[in-house]
């Protein structure tokens, strides 16, 4: 029985979850209208998100005693690569193909998680977890819409990036399974610290913004979909249970689709829509662990007890957990924290 302190709880956590997921399927129209290229875009992002997640740490105290030893810096520092160059791939495919079907072929990630974690972890690949991955992969043959791939090389391009997106992500995810202990606000901010040395050779200034209005849609990446975004997130991880924050993450694309209808016109195909019907139901089946019948035994690996997390979202000494960009455990509420192949942040 849920007491109304709880229900009150909990209805803050879906407002704060749907508020970040609606600013991340915004984060395409901050990108194309800034003006500039997407490497030089990720490095602002990181330049504005580090400033501002730094201060925001600085004032909550999260600088002092972080709980971070060498082995676990380092792990967060490799995360960040994979972290930072995944947004700079995200952002590729958004400049070559279009908002609607970068978002919604980068929502893949969890089909990678899966078969990364039965690689490093000897995670289980159940056969239900094999035709999810077979079903979204039709989906995804939906969404490209194949006469489009191979008749404009540059369309294909900007799906490829979209996937390599993808992958980055779901490597991000599996190093930050051995990140515990640490508040994932610290790890957010070291990675996306990462993202400064490691891009600078990749800028190009000469793209930059020239005008004050491309520095404010730069700075609104930084501010808002990296500092906001994230600590709505890890506010809500906080208050609500697995299955609701699985299907709240599903706001961020269909934000996305209508952003990219309203403010540049595109509309998808019926084809289309239902390869983005076909990736979203396999994609939340496999977040909630749901079962063809008859095929519930494992196929390859050995039984892990762990559920995923989304890269960052670890759980700290005070025993809360968010997410930024470790392994999931109970939240400080007693509710469950959100596995990695349900939440998925641009």
């Amino acid at each position: 029985m849920i007491t109304a302190a709880e229900a009150h709880t909990r209805k803050i956590g879906m407002v704060e979850l749907t508020i970040a997921m609606l600013v991340s399927g915004t984060v395409g129209v901050f990108v194309i209208e800034s003006g500039s290229d997407p490497f030089t875009v990720t490095f602002f992002r990181c330049v504005f998100g580090v400033a501002a997640l730094g201060l925001y740490c600085w004032v909550r105290g999260y600088l002092k005693n972080t709980g971070l030893t060498r082995k676990t810096l380092l792990l967060a520092l490799v995360g960040g690569v994979f972290l930072v160059f995944n947004w700079a791939f995200l952002f590729l495919s958004l400049s070559m193909t279009s908002i609607s079907l970068a978002t919604v072929v980068y929502h893949t990630q969890p089909f990678y998680v899966v078969v990364l974690g039965a690689l490093v972890f000897r995670d289980r690949i159940t056969g239900s977890k094999i035709a999810w991955i077979v079903l979204a992969f039709v989906g995804f043959l939906f969404v490209t819409d194949l006469s489009t791939l191979l008749s404009s090389p540059a369309y294909g391009l900007g799906v490829l990036y979209a996937l390599i997106a993808a992958v980055l992500y779901a490597f991000a995810t599996i190093i930050a399974k051995w990140l515990k202990g640490i508040r994932p606000h610290i790890i957010a901010l070291l990675q996306v610290s990462v993202g400064i040395p490691l891009l600078l050779p990749f800028v190009d200034f000469g793209s930059a913004p020239q005008a004050a209005t491309g520095w404010a849609w730069l700075v609104g990446i930084g501010v808002i979909h990296t500092c906001l975004q994230y600590i709505l997130m890890y506010s809500s991880y906080q208050k609500l249970e697995t299955p609701v924050i699985a299907v709240l993450s599903f706001v961020y694309p269909a934000m996305a689709i209508v952003v990219d209808m309203v403010v540049y016109g595109t509309f998808i195909t019926l084809g289309q829509a239902m390869g983005i019907g076909l990736i979203v139901f396999a994609s939340l089946a496999t977040s909630l662990g749901w079962t063809v019948p008859g095929m519930s035994k494992p196929s390859s690996g050995a039984p892990s007890p762990e559920q995923s997390t989304p890269p960052a979202e670890v759980e700290d000494r005070s025993g809360e957990t968010a997410e930024a960009d470790g392994t999931g455990g109970r939240s400080g509420s007693g509710t469950h924290a959100p596995n990695q192949d349900s939440v998925h942040s641009s």
